[in-house]
């Protein structure tokens, strides 16, 4: 192999164990948060940038803060490499396009994400969060031919959490994973803890997804929900607590299963 090829091949993989790592923090915030309010000893159903300005208020948390910026922007560039250079073999058929697309949108958010790190850094007191997914899709509804694009983002989250689930049942993640140095027990728990994370956060992104097409089709953008309002729903219904504490812990474990992504993943772009 060239030796730039090699170059090229370390810095990507630093950069995606970098993004990985970044986003598995923030997904174990976000559940950590909401398992403390499930069981009833504080905590609180956020989205993710919420997690990210309540821990800029921590200790040290700024240099938590530009370390998490610069992993969520590695991430966004490994995903935006996954779309363009189609590293998971997807193809060019409705379910790989679906695939692809989805790598976009996560780019894209993980893109925000690192900005809003940075808008956290340049000024804590008036990053504060509040702007909702409600204020956000009435944004993008004022556009003409908004309401569709919301509609098919709505539907997009749906497939991908539809996707999430597919990964879980398939354990397609596997052909991704060097397990070689891995024993038995340690594949073991693994695999419950990436099956339960892809599970969990497949179930949260339909209700996202949900909700949105929803908000479309009333022409009412209030009826959007971000993640921590996905969570508050889930709260709601019955058995609410069990609910959420077991979908918060799923989220927990998605969040562990990113970290794992960042030590064994092939990140390779052939």
């Amino acid at each position: 192999m060239p030796r730039s090829d090699s170059r090229l091949t370390r810095g990507v993989a630093l950069a995606a164990g970098a993004g990985y790592a970044a986003k598995g923090i923030v997904y174990l915030l976000v559940g950590g948060l909401a398992f403390l309010a499930a069981v009833g000893l504080g905590g609180d159903n956020v989205g993710t940038k919420e997690a990210l300005f309540g821990l800029a208020r921590q200790p040290l948390g700024d240099l938590m803060i530009i370390a998490l910026g610069a992993g969520l922007a590695a991430y966004a560039a490994w995903r935006l490499l996954q779309a363009v250079l189609d590293t998971e073999d997807a193809g060019h058929g409705p379910k790989g396009l679906v695939t692809r697309l989805g790598f976009v949108i996560s780019s894209l958010i993980h893109a925000s994400l690192s900005v809003y790190c940075l808008d956290l850094l340049r000024d804590v007191a008036e990053a504060s969060g509040s702007d909702t997914a409600s204020d956000r899709t009435a944004q993008v509804m004022s556009h003409q031919g908004g309401l569709y694009v919301i509609f098919a983002v709505g539907l997009v989250f749906i497939a991908i959490g539809l996707r999430q689930l597919w990964r879980a049942i398939r354990q397609s993640y596997l052909k991704n994973w060097y397990r070689q140095d891995l024993g038995p027990l340690q594949q073991r728990l693994a695999d419950i803890i990436t099956c339960w994370g892809l599970s969990a956060r497949g179930l949260v992104f339909q209700v996202i997804g949900l909700f949105l097409c929803l908000a479309a089709w009333h022409t009412d953008p209030s009826e959007a929900q971000g993640l921590g309002g996905a969570l508050n729903v889930l709260a709601a219904q019955p058995f609410g607590p069990w609910l959420l504490g077991a979908v918060a812990l799923g989220l927990a474990s998605y969040g562990l299963y990113c970290l794992i992504n960042a030590v064994i993943r092939d990140t390779s772009l052939d």
